[in-house]
């Protein structure tokens, strides 16, 4: 008892002696410190973010900007006279309350940086990114998104929902002020006011503008998820989301642009490791609509050079041979064109046993008057029509392309089974009693403005 006892005494001791000593540490502040030359202007804004949005500060103080002497100046600077600068901004050099609020370190910044701002470092990600579906996300969904072009939700539904992703476009309120309907938002095709399209933040999260968070799954998983694309699942569910997940904390997940090296940095990829990131001969890249084969999104599963609304300018053989070869690095050129023949097929399976005739009898109720062509989603089979390829249709897609079987099967082709007998049983019998379908009456929030961005659009014809 008597040592047992001793040695509770002596363990106390040392554990409050080793809070003491922590406790010591941990009242001293980490210093940050200008020891590269820069402006008194540049320091300024600095110097005033660090003890007014210390969060924000200590991201960028943690970031390779800081590190290469990259300050708020370098990202945010802009002329007087442009469109996007922040008129309020300049209350902030009249306050007595703050020794850097002074008239002397008055400059002109954009609250909102773009690919624009960034492409003064970063010239040919911001070429990429420019040719890419993200950056031109709002040109296609306007085209094909029948939620919008019927005004089926609201404007506030929009900004807080599908905007939130694809991106707003920005505008200024009477203040001077980025208006709240359309700010804050990171979307990655969102509509600046210096003319550009895109957001660089909506996978390099700002301040820290990290390498190692953008080629995390997590980045993409922000949007790319739910039941009608859900990547971020399908990728969770397969072998390489498990594996990552096993030994993503061995990863070198911040290794340098363009020496990210399969086998060496990471056991398996990332939606980045496929998409975007060089591997063997293929250079990296900032359009991720580079190296695909099919439009697995797209109603009608297409080749991207024949996809409408966005048709790409590079031919799907030599696009999806760079994927090809990115797969080759880890697995054996049999297997990735077995792979494909699969993915290939059960496009084929899709296109013919499911759409196509899903298709033709929705035009043949259009053309008998049986459904009502004012208006999209008031009507059931309109809906029915749509999940079956905006919701299972997709996901049977993207789960085969993606090796994840229980999305391509259960969540994907069992349920499309389903919507399409519930849909041709329903279509058939409006057709035997040549009865026209209900139209749902008390459809909420159907009140969203139809009119084209002119940003992007031009002007009203």
């Amino acid at each position: 008892m008597k040592h047992r006892y001793a040695f509770f005494i002596i363990s106390t001791l040392l554990i409050l002696g080793l809070g003491a000593w922590a406790g010591a540490d941990m009242n001293k502040v980490k210093e940050f410190r200008i020891e590269r030359g820069m402006s008194e202007q540049a320091r300024a804004c600095i110097e005033c973010h660090k003890a007014e949005t210390p969060g924000l500060f200590a991201d960028w103080a943690n970031s390779r900007h800081a590190s290469a002497n990259i300050g708020c100046l370098d990202c945010h600077q802009a002329e007087a006279h442009d469109a996007d600068v922040s008129e309020p901004h300049y209350k902030q050099y009249q306050r007595a309350d703050n020794k850097w609020g002074k008239q002397e370190y008055r400059m002109p910044i954009a609250a909102a940086v773009t690919p624009k701002d960034c492409s003064r470092c970063h010239p040919d990600e911001v070429k990429q990114y420019a040719k890419s579906k993200h950056a031109n996300t709002i040109e296609i969904m306007w085209k094909i998104d029948p939620w919008l072009n019927n005004g089926m939700n609201s404007d506030w539904e929009r900004t807080a929902g599908c905007y939130y992703c694809h991106g707003t476009v920005l505008k200024k309120d009477k203040d001077g002020n980025l208006d709240a309907s359309t700010w804050p938002n990171v979307g990655v095709g969102r509509a600046n006011l210096d003319g550009s399209l895109g957001s660089c933040t909506s996978c390099h999260t700002r301040h820290r503008f990290s390498v190692a968070e953008a080629r995390k799954p997590e980045a993409c998983g922000q949007c790319h998820l739910g039941p009608d694309h859900p990547q971020i699942e399908i990728y969770t569910e397969s072998k390489h989301g498990a594996i990552t997940e096993a030994n993503k904390h061995e990863y070198r997940w911040d290794s340098a642009p363009g020496t990210w090296t399969a086998g060496v940095d990471y056991r398996t990829p990332s939606c980045a490791g496929c998409h975007m990131s060089g591997s063997g001969a293929v250079i990296g890249t900032h359009d991720v609509t580079e190296r695909l084969g099919w439009e697995l999104q797209a109603p009608l599963t297409v080749r991207p050079q024949d996809f409408a609304p966005f048709p790409a300018q590079t031919s799907w053989q030599d696009e999806q041979e760079k994927m090809k070869t990115i797969c080759v690095q880890c697995h054996a050129r049999s297997w990735v064109d077995a792979h494909y023949v699969k993915t290939d097929n059960s496009v084929t399976e899709y296109n013919e046993v499911y759409f196509k005739p899903a298709k033709a009898m929705l035009d043949q109720l259009y053309e008998k008057g049986l459904l009502d062509k004012t208006r999209f989603f008031d009507e059931k089979l309109e809906v029915e029509f749509y999940e079956l390829w905006h919701h299972e249709g997709r996901r049977a897609r993207m789960g085969t392309a993606m090796m994840a079987p229980d999305y391509t099967w259960w969540h994907g082709f069992y349920e499309c089974k389903h919507r399409f007998n519930n849909f041709m049983a329903e279509a058939r019998h409006l057709i035997a009693t040549n009865q026209k379908a209900e139209i749902f009456k008390d459809f909420p929030n159907a009140n969203g403005d139809t009119t084209k961005p002119e940003v992007i659009f031009g002007p009203k014809q």
